[in-house]
């Protein structure tokens, strides 16, 4: 159990469930652990699947989100959209016990009409060029349209500069990625500080949203069990 750190929802208490696996490969990724078994991204290190990942039922999975009892329960990654179809028995038993749930995806994966429920939200996260990934992997039109066009999507950007900004901008003005929120990039709380600083204002000027990493503020960059 925590609360959500990110994004139009901060500071809800929440439980998290977080899959294996990712169809991209930021450099800056905070969850290596669960994608990068070469020591591709920033830390270098190259993680174990069968260390790092569980092989768990539908239904043990949704007893264990339902005895956090708390009203939200969000999906996050690696790629959460890369194992939709199994994760639907879940997502309409949450949603059966009254729960909301949050999809973290990074918008390359159009999502399942089994996943399009009342309750269910999408907060996307499309990469841009610092990422590491080339244009044609972390930027797909199709996901990306039938994503803004579902009521409550939320687009969070991470940014490090106002240049940065830019090519947000191109990806609203194509696809229509709104609403906007700018989300500073870092792993420390003087990471974080010193680009929301530099984004601060040239976001507050767009007309956009900002958010924290609220979870980085309270707890570092430590690992949730």
């Amino acid at each position: 159990m925590t609360v959500q750190g990110e994004g139009p929802s901060a500071g809800r208490r929440c439980a998290f469930l977080r899959l294996g696996g990712c169809n991209l490969s930021c450099r800056w990724c905070d969850t290596p652990y669960t994608w990068d078994w070469t020591g591709i991204g920033d830390t270098g290190v190259a993680y174990s699947a069968r260390t790092e990942l569980t092989t768990m039922a539908s239904g043990e999975l949704l007893e264990r989100m339902l005895g956090f009892d708390v009203p939200l329960v969000v999906i996050s990654g690696g790629e959460p959209l890369n194992q939709q179809r199994r994760l639907v028995p879940l997502v309409t038993g949450l949603l059966a016990a009254g729960r909301r749930v949050e999809f973290e995806t990074n918008g390359t994966v159009v999502p399942d009409p089994q996943l399009l429920l009342p309750g269910v939200r999408f907060n996307v996260s499309p990469k841009l060029a610092h990422s590491g990934d080339p244009l044609r992997r972390r930027i797909v039109p199709k996901a990306l349209r039938a994503l803004a066009g579902l009521d409550g999507t939320a687009f969070k950007f991470v940014c490090r500069s106002p240049e940065d900004l830019e090519e947000v901008a191109t990806v609203v003005d194509r696809w229509g990625t709104e609403p906007v929120w700018i989300m500073p990039e870092g792993r420390t709380v003087g990471e974080l500080r010193d680009h929301l600083s530099a984004l601060a204002d040239a976001v507050i000027e767009r007309g956009w949203n900002l958010t924290q990493r609220l979870h980085i503020d309270i707890w570092g960059d430590k690992r949730g069990v």
